[in-house]
């Protein structure tokens, strides 16, 4: 965990949000200015910075987070949605952990 990071404080329960889903190493939340009607957040509580400090180790985990996806928009009955991840600030990713976005509830174009 690192200290200043927001989503680690969220993962601490130091700052609130509208979690959907946790575990020992995954946790899901609402996403505070959703691009879509169905916007979440799906991050490893391990503090990885972006795809770019995966290591072989961390193979198991990105398989945990699409499943968790998958397991959320079934619970969700989500006919359709788009998973993303931003990596780096030419990316996109604002936030520095890793994080995977869940879209849905309109048809989503990308930029």
């Amino acid at each position: 965990m690192m200290a200043d990071c927001l989503f680690c404080k969220i993962i601490k329960k130091k700052l609130p949000s509208d979690i959907v889903y946790e575990s020992d190493s995954v946790i899901a939340f609402k996403d505070i200015n959703p691009k879509a009607p169905v916007h979440l957040l799906i991050l490893p509580k391990e503090h990885i910075p972006s795809v770019n400090h995966l290591k072989k180790e961390d193979r198991e985990l990105m398989g945990e987070l699409i499943l968790v996806a998958q397991k959320i928009a079934k619970e969700k009955k989500l006919k359709g949605y788009k998973l993303i991840i931003n990596v780096g600030r030419g990316g996109g990713q604002l936030i520095d952990h890793l994080h995977l976005h869940l879209l849905s509830g309109k048809l989503l174009e990308l930029p």
